[in-house]
């Protein structure tokens, strides 16, 4: 067991393929990331159990919305990506945990690659916030 910057021990959670893409769903929208969809792709194909697929409104936007996926899930998993694509320019970036990819796209290449489409088949499950929206 790993200790904390506090001194503290941590503890990492094993967590099943659908809570990985939930909780990469959340740190997605902690970022304020547009239209996020969870696919289940387990029954059609070997690439992944989950896809979890985001827009962000500017590169900028897409790397802090890919960071704050990455460090939750490390924060709570221990787990680091097998793979990360992308960061360099920013328009579309990927993050491959094996069971769980993260899309995290520019309106425009989101349009482009529709990957929701292309994903059709899979159930697709449109990411609601855990959070209450704050009222003025």
């Amino acid at each position: 067991m790993a200790d904390s910057p506090a001194g503290r021990p941590t503890t990492h959670q094993e967590l099943d393929s659908e809570q990985l893409a939930k909780l990469a769903a959340e740190a997605c929208d902690d970022r304020k990331a547009v239209d996020i969809r969870l696919i289940r792709v387990d029954e059609v194909s070997s690439l992944a159990d989950w896809f979890v697929i985001c827009s962000g409104l500017s590169d900028v936007q897409v790397r802090a919305i890919a960071r704050s996926a990455e460090d939750q899930i490390e924060e709570t998993t221990g787990r680091l990506p097998l793979r990360r694509e992308g960061q360099k320019e920013g328009r579309w970036m990927l993050l491959d945990y094996g069971e769980v990819i993260v899309h995290v796209l520019t309106p425009s290449e989101r349009t482009y690659y529709d990957l929701e489409s292309f994903w059709g088949h899979g159930e697709q499950v449109r990411f609601v916030s855990s959070i209450p929206a704050v009222s003025p």
